[in-house]
């Protein structure tokens, strides 16, 4: 039975998404292509009617991991949007979660097909959040200026690399949960809004009371 074009589109669309999830748990060198094939429920021979390599599928489904992540901006704020990153569950979850803190690594060591792919995929996310900053506080227009940008790459470069350092860790270690709270509170911290000098001094103060003692007169 001859496979109709949109069923070949859909095939192919189904292996980028199986090679995305198996990179992400595995590495790129940690999955061949029969095992991939496999997977995806095809067999090996039918990868090259379908892709001219495998670096070529590595591009491909990089591109659709980080599309997935961006697609997690979608009605949330960048507070939100952070919560979740730098939850427990992310962390835990390889498969499905965030290619850039999966495969960041490895794809330094791939060829440039794959490193351009991240790069037009972080450039696609930094301009998605710096755009729910920029409707938080000013005009969407304000998404592409540079201040903007420069504290979304902040952002996302602490959230990325924490949730690295914390995979590393087992996954019983203390130090694992630690990383993962100390980098979500700071960027929640940097996020919020600032407070009037009035308020701030009033915080400051209570900060600074010792409970039980009665404030000091001058």
């Amino acid at each position: 039975m001859k496979v109709t074009k949109a069923q070949a589109e859909a095939n192919r669309a189904h292996v980028v998404e199986t090679a995305s999830q198996l990179f992400r748990e595995r590495g790129f060198d940690g999955v061949g292509v029969a095992d991939l094939m496999a997977a995806a429920g095809f067999t090996h021979g039918g990868f090259y009617k379908q892709f001219g390599s495998k670096a070529d599928l590595m591009a491909e489904s990089t591109a659709c991991g980080i599309a997935r992540t961006a697609a997690l901006t979608d009605g949330v704020d960048a507070a939100e949007f952070i919560r979740h990153y730098l939850s427990r569950e992310h962390r835990d979850n390889r498969a499905a979660g965030c290619t850039m803190a999966a495969l960041g690594g490895d794809a330094a060591r791939q060829p440039e097909t794959v490193r351009v792919a991240f790069a037009e995929g972080v450039e696609k996310l930094v301009f998605l959040l710096a755009s729910r900053l920029a409707e938080q506080g000013r005009s969407p227009q304000a998404a592409r200026a540079a201040p903007v940008r420069a504290r979304v790459l902040d952002m996302l470069a602490h959230a990325v690399g924490a949730i690295v350092m914390s995979r590393a860790c087992p996954d019983d270690a203390p130090l694992a949960d630690e990383i993962l709270a100390t980098s979500r509170n700071a960027i929640l911290d940097a996020l919020a809004p600032p407070r009037a000098p009035k308020a701030a001094a009033r915080a400051r103060g209570a900060a600074r009371e010792v409970p039980g003692r009665k404030p000091r007169r001058t």
